[in-house]
């Protein structure tokens, strides 16, 4: 998968598990025991939200590239 959607990824020490969010699709996350199995996971997750919004109907956000935090 090719995603252009960022993923920020932190530890989260109540989940004991590195997680993955992305913040242009709303509630798509994933976990992982390790940084790298939850940024495969989200790379899957981001497919399978795609895949069930085409399916039904909801709007796709266009990638925006690098997010701005303040």
């Amino acid at each position: 998968m090719n995603s252009k959607y960022e993923i920020v990824i932190f530890w989260s020490t109540e989940d004991n598990a590195f997680v993955a969010e992305v913040p242009e699709l709303p509630g798509c996350m994933a976990d992982g025991q390790t940084y790298h199995e939850a940024l495969s996971n989200a790379e899957q997750i981001v497919q399978e939200w795609i895949d069930t919004a085409k399916e039904t109907g909801r709007a796709i956000p266009q990638p925006k590239g690098r997010l701005v935090y303040a």
